[in-house]
């Protein structure tokens, strides 16, 4: 398989194909479980939701956040996979960036990581290799329960290490195996990139982003999104040349105008797909990214 300068970026809803535990189901469940039945889910942001219900739960009882996490963890790890996982894993693309915590997308349960640097609680480097790709688990993974990435907190400190590594350099220790210069600094540079982040996809690979809601509260997402844009169209820097696509159901388009117009605005071309059957809409997704490579 000859593999392209392509990259996926995929979210939780296509595990939705197989019937299963849904995140409405796996909140109740964590409700039960630590006794706080009586929060509302309302409209509130499930980062903020998730830290309503831990600090409501540690006010009445000592727990470690580890262990809801690890409840988490091992509720995800029995996601089943599906005929799309399959489908996807047979595109010529090398690199599949992720948002889910388990592994149906690689079809397998990877032990250990291949990262560049060894993460315990963020998802700058996390990545496993599988046959011939690279799963990047950009929220972190089923197998290290403490990087799962739910809480406002977990949000605000993965963004505050991606914009050290993008805009500052990371601050690793010296023995670590990565570039110590800021990711844009090298990028202006112009030298040959050596990809170690997942983040680098975002500025030298065509990116297609299907499954993921891409809510306003994925701070870190509309972050990079944004900044790639300014460096873009603000700073001129003209070794942005990369296509980032942006897939949505037709019937989601009027509710999601807001969102549209932004991505718009962020140099991502938003494409609208016709289908009201879920697999079928992943099928055609597929199919389209299939006609670009």
């Amino acid at each position: 398989m000859i593999m392209t300068n392509t990259a996926l970026l995929i979210g939780n809803d296509i595990n939705n194909i197989n019937k299963g535990t849904s995140w409405n189901d796996l909140l109740i469940s964590i409700k039960n479980k630590y006794h706080v039945e009586t929060l509302e889910n309302g409209r509130k942001p499930f980062p903020m939701l998730y830290e309503e219900i831990f600090l409501s739960a540690i006010q009445q009882q000592h727990m470690d956040e580890k262990e809801l996490k690890t409840f988490i963890a091992d509720a995800v790890s029995n996601i089943q996979q599906n005929e799309l996982h399959e489908l996807i894993r047979e595109l010529s693309v090398e690199n599949i960036m992720t948002t889910n915590y388990d592994f149906s997308l690689a079809g397998t349960h990877p032990k250990e990581k291949t990262s560049l640097v060894n993460e315990t609680t963020y998802s700058v480097f996390r990545q496993y290799h599988s046959l011939n790709k690279t799963y990047w688990h950009i929220h972190g993974d089923c197998n290290n329960p403490f990087s799962i990435n739910l809480g406002y907190e977990h949000y605000c400190g993965q963004l505050q290490k991606m914009r050290d590594y993008v805009v500052n350099g990371p601050n690793y220790s010296a023995s670590t195996k990565i570039y110590k210069a800021s990711l844009i600094r090298r990028l202006q540079a112009g030298r040959q990139m050596a990809l170690q982040s997942w983040i680098d996809l975002f500025f030298t690979t065509d990116i297609h982003i299907f499954g993921l809601s891409l809510d306003f509260v994925e701070i870190d997402l509309w972050w990079l999104l944004t900044y790639r844009a300014r460096n873009k169209f603000y700073k001129k820097n003209t070794f942005i040349k990369n296509q980032i696509y942006y897939y949505i159901p037709h019937k989601y388009v009027k509710d999601s105008s807001d969102k549209i117009q932004l991505l718009r605005a962020n140099d991502v071309k938003v494409e609208i797909i016709d289908e009201e059957n879920k697999s079928k809409y992943y099928q055609k997704i597929i199919n389209s990214i299939k006609l670009k490579l």
